[in-house]
C-alpha cells in the first residue's frame, strides 16, 4: 500500500501511544491514556472491520463467576486470589456503568442462575460448599452471594433446584461498543480498521510496527488483543473460541436473566425475545485453542440439541444467527498487564470476563506508562 505525504503526515506520524486492538480494553486504555495526556497523539490500530475478538462477540453477561466455578478456582488459586478476582469483576463492572452509564448499554441486573443436569454430583458439592463461598465473598458483596432456588422456568432433565446471584447482571454488547467506539472519537483518538500487526522491533527511543499495510514508528506500543496475543509473542496466552447460535424471536419467552450450565461451558440468556446460547469447548478442548471465527457441526449441533432437551423442551424455534468469538485464557485467571520492554507494555488474558474486567484492565494498562 502507497500512502500520500497527508496520510502520513496526518495518521502516521509523531504518534505517542499505539494500541493493538479496538476492544474494551484497548477502548478504554487509550480513554485512559487521553485523561493522563491530553495532548498525546494516540492510535488504536484494529485487524477487523469491527473489533475480533470477544468485545463484539460475547454473550453480554455482567457476572463474577457461577458458584461451580469459584469452588474450581479455590483448587488451583488461593483464597485470596480468589477474592481479588472477584472483587475485580466487580469494581471493573461498576467501572463500566459509571463510565457509559446503565441506560446506555441497557444494564439489567436480573440475576445469574447455574443449571445443575441430573446425572452429575456437582449440585451436591455446590450445595455442600454454598455457604462457604459466600463467608468468602461476604467482605465484596456485604450480602450472601448464592443461594439455592427451585426450577420455575420449565427447564427439563436438569436438577429440581439450581444456585442463584442475586447481584448478576447483562448488557447489549452492542450498544455498549458503540458508546465506547463514539467516546473514543470524541476524544480525538484515532483508530484504523483493517490493519494487522504483523512484527514490531524497538529501538532505544521508540518501537517500529509493520502492518499488512504499512510501516510507522511509534513511542510506546500497548498490546491488548487478548485471545489473539500469542500471535505477537506474548506467552501464556492461549486463544479459546467460544461459539454462540441466536433463536428468531419466540413469543411469550419467560426466560430472564442470566444462565450457566455444566459448569458454565454452557451459558445463555433472553435478549431481545430471542434465546442467545453458547459454549460446548469443552467438547473438544485442542480443536477450540484456535483464532479461526468458523463454527464446527461438533459444538453447534450440541447447542440446537440442548435447546431442544433442556432450554426450550416445549417451544418450537429456529436459529437466525450464529457466530464465534475468541477469547484469551490460561492456567491462571489472573490478567497479564506488564510492560514487556522498555517501550511495549500488554494487558491480555481475561478468561472469558472481558465485559466485567475489560474497563478495568484497560485503565491498568495506561497507567503503566511513566
Amino acid at each position: 500500500m502507497t500512502l500520500s505525504y497527508w496520510e502520513i503526515k496526518s495518521w502516521l506520524t509523531n504518534v505517542d501511544y499505539t494500541i493493538v486492538g479496538s476492544g474494551i480494553v484497548g477502548l478504554n486504555c487509550a480513554l485512559q491514556l487521553k485523561k493522563r495526556f491530553p495532548k498525546a497523539n494516540i492510535l488504536v490500530l484494529e485487524k477487523g472491520t469491527l473489533p475480533q475478538g470477544a468485545s463484539t462477540k460475547n454473550a453480554g453477561f455482567a457476572c463474577y463467576g457461577s458458584l461451580s466455578e469459584i469452588i474450581d478456582d479455590l483448587k488451583t488459586h488461593t483464597e485470596q486470589e480468589v477474592i481479588d478476582l472477584v472483587n475485580n469483576r466487580k469494581k471493573g463492572l461498576q467501572k463500566l456503568r459509571d463510565n457509559l452509564g446503565d441506560k446506555t448499554i441497557n444494564y439489567q441486573e436480573l440475576g445469574g442462575y447455574e443449571l445443575f443436569t441430573e446425572d452429575t454430583s456437582l449440585f451436591e458439592t455446590c450445595e455442600a460448599k454454598l455457604n462457604e463461598v459466600n463467608a468468602l465473598l461476604s467482605p465484596i458483596f456485604k450480602k450472601p452471594v448464592f443461594s439455592l432456588k427451585p426450577n420455575a422456568f420449565g427447564f427439563k432433565n436438569i436438577k429440581s433446584q439450581y444456585s442463584f446471584n442475586q447481584f448478576e447482571g447483562q448488557i447489549d454488547t452492542g450498544l455498549m461498543m458503540e458508546a465506547l467506539l463514539r467516546k473514543v472519537r470524541l476524544n480525538d483518538i484515532k483508530i484504523l480498521n483493517n490493519i494487522l500487526v504483523t512484527n514490531f522491533s524497538e529501538d532505544t527511543n521508540a518501537v517500529k510496527i509493520e502492518t499488512n499495510q504499512f510501516s510507522f514508528s511509534t513511542s510506546k506500543l500497548l498490546i491488548a488483543t487478548n485471545g489473539f496475543a500469542s500471535g505477537l509473542n506474548i506467552p501464556k496466552v492461549k486463544p479459546a473460541r467460544a461459539q454462540v447460535l441466536i433463536t428468531k424471536p419466540i413469543k411469550n419467552l419467560h426466560v430472564k436473566g442470566t444462565f450457566h450450565l455444566d459448569e458454565g461451558y454452557y451459558y445463555f440468556r433472553n435478549i431481545d425475545n430471542r434465546i442467545l446460547f453458547g459454549g460446548g469447548r469443552n467438547l473438544d478442548f485442542k480443536a477450540e485453542e484456535t483464532t479461526d471465527l468458523n463454527q464446527t457441526d461438533l459444538i453447534q449441533n450440541k447447542l440446537e440439541s440442548l435447546l431442544k432437551s433442556t432450554i426450550l423442551p416445549a417451544t418450537n424455534f429456529e436459529i437466525d444467527y450464529r457466530w464465534s468469538g475468541i477469547m484469551g485464557v490460561g492456567h491462571q485467571k489472573k490478567p497479564i498487564v506488564k510492560q514487556l520492554s522498555n517501550h511495549v507494555y500488554c494487558g491480555v488474558r481475561l478468561g472469558g470476563m472481558g465485559v466485567a474486567i475489560g474497563s478495568l484492565i484497560g485503565e491498568d494498562l495506561a497507567n503503566l506508562i511513566n
